[in-house]
């Protein structure tokens, strides 16, 4: 089967290939419901045009995933089904074979556009927005038992990654997270992972599931259960992933939308990591 190119229409919804429309649509809503306009409003501007250009890919989406025809097209061209052998046909006149070249350049072309612009932070290894607000506090069921309270962590540089396990880029940054948790917890830094385990239900996966999928990855750090999507609401959160670095004085200087890596992690602890001698 031929490797998927271009925006995978599934992800973005989060759904399997094999979703029936029902389930599609439900998805969908589901995604609509993170972009409303109240929330996009409340964010800052650099985040407000990635929501927007979030939002879009979800519309288009679901325009090519509701109907029959247009994804049965977008499955073949992702290599998810193997198209019927079409009949013979007559060759193309000469105008007829400059016009599909034309045409499938300049398709191509904003294919191209579309995935570098969607993809910006894979490309770049940053879409970072720095901003300057208090965190808010929460307080959830922790992954291994009992509780977990942001401000418990008052006096060290906090992380929180937003992440589910249906989220490719999610599994990708793991390491890097565990490594970072690893190397830098003694000198001041705490990572909270949050994962969307409504969402999570909504998909069929259970708290258990959960547990043995951080597992694989030898997970320790903290992982606050969002069972009810209020954390992910306080925090307006829209793609995944979206981390939160959390100054030692409880606020929030940069958002980072899409995949960390250590060298991220590291400089931004670099940074906020409070002055030798002065962690309570």
């Amino acid at each position: 089967m031929a490797e998927m190119s271009g925006p995978n229409y599934y992800r973005l919804l989060g759904v399997n290939p094999d979703a029936d429309q029902a389930t599609i649509a439900a998805a969908y809503e589901q995604q609509r419901q993170r972009y409303t306009p109240d929330r996009l409003a409340e964010l800052d501007v650099e985040l407000q045009a990635l929501a927007r250009n979030r939002l879009a890919e979800i519309e288009r989406a679901y325009q090519v995933l509701s109907d029959p025809e247009r994804r049965r097209q977008y499955d073949i061209s992702q290599g998810l089904v193997t198209p019927a052998k079409s009949p013979v046909r007559r060759s193309l006149s000469r105008r007829e074979a400059v016009n599909a070249f034309i045409f499938a350049f300049v398709a191509v072309g904003l294919v191209v556009a579309v995935w570098m612009f969607t993809n910006r932070d894979t490309l770049n290894g940053q879409a970072m927005g720095e901003v300057n607000r208090p965190a808010p506090n929460f307080t959830a069921p922790e992954l291994r038992g009992g509780t977990i309270e942001l401000a418990q962590y008052r006096g060290k540089v906090v992380l929180i990654n937003f992440w589910g396990t249906w989220c490719e880029p999610c599994k990708r940054e793991l390491p890097a997270l565990q490594q970072a948790y690893e190397q830098f917890a003694e000198q001041g830094l705490m990572i909270i992972g949050v994962n969307l385990t409504d969402d999570e239900q909504v998909q069929g996966q259970t708290v258990e599931g959960v547990a043995a999928f951080l597992a694989q990855y030898g997970v320790t750090y903290p992982i606050a259960l969002d069972v009810d999507g209020k954390i992910t609401e306080a925090y307006r959160v829209f793609p995944l992933p979206t981390s939160f670095f959390i100054t030692a004085d409880g606020q929030i200087r940069y958002v980072h939308v899409g995949e960390l890596t250590l060298t991220d992690i590291a400089a931004r602890f670099a940074e906020l990591r409070p002055a030798s001698g002065s962690q309570p």
